[in-house]
């Protein structure tokens, strides 16, 4: 059952993907999208969690991307059991599902981010951009999910409410699901200003990623 296909001659400045999907016409085109990325390489891709769980940690991607319905253990299963032993890895799930308590289980297992597989090419091809930049990409439609779950009146964390006005704003957007550029957009600041705001962020919230820190804000 392993499909896993693995360079032995990468670049250093090559940022490595791994891919678990156990269609395989699917599983064939990002392969084919990945590879046709400037600075980006397939390493190796697998068509079942357990064979992922097996063989994965040896080839040590930067970015993995985890389908979420898998045959026998789930990718959420897969990433919860991956991601001890792989900390340094980026695990980006693709689902055809928007269902807001697997997105957020997939994303306490240890996701950096969220991604629908009808997204065009082009989105996963930023979605990568992003994740090596430190962001936490999300679909617009997943990301309308999770701001959706915050519609319940909470109370709002003393870190939270410690944050700026602009600071809020930054993590307003990135709630939403946007990109570093298109925040910088949205707001008429630089994208290494939007860094720097995302760093203070994380700092006043005593938070590593955008999945933790928008949680905060959802007061969860």
């Amino acid at each position: 059952m392993n499909n896993a296909s693995a360079s032995s001659e990468v670049p250093a400045v090559v940022s490595t993907v791994a891919i678990v999907e156990d269609d395989a016409g699917t599983r064939r085109l990002l392969v084919e999208v990945v590879n046709q990325i400037p600075d980006f390489c397939c390493v190796a891709h697998f068509d079942c969690a357990e064979t992922a769980i097996e063989n994965l940690p040896g080839k040590s991607p930067a970015i993995v991307l985890m389908d979420l319905k898998l045959p026998g253990a789930s990718g959420i299963d897969c990433v919860r059991q991956l991601k001890p032993r792989m900390p340094a890895t980026h695990f980006l799930m693709l689902t055809t599902y928007e269902e807001a308590n697997e997105i957020f289980e997939a994303l306490a297992a240890g996701a950096i981010g969220y991604l629908l597989k009808r997204d065009a090419p082009d989105k996963l091809v930023a979605a990568l951009h992003e994740v090596r930049e430190g962001g936490s990409p999300m679909s617009s439609i997943v990301a309308r999910k999770v701001v959706q779950s915050f519609s319940q009146p909470r109370v709002v964390p003393p870190e939270v409410a410690q944050l700026s006005d602009r600071e809020r704003q930054v993590l307003e957007l990135l709630a939403r699901g946007q990109f570093y550029k298109e925040i910088a957009d949205s707001l008429g600041i630089a994208k290494n200003t939007v860094h720097s705001y995302i760093r203070r962020i994380y700092e006043k919230l005593h938070v590593r990623s955008r999945m933790e820190a928008v949680a905060k804000l959802g007061g969860r």
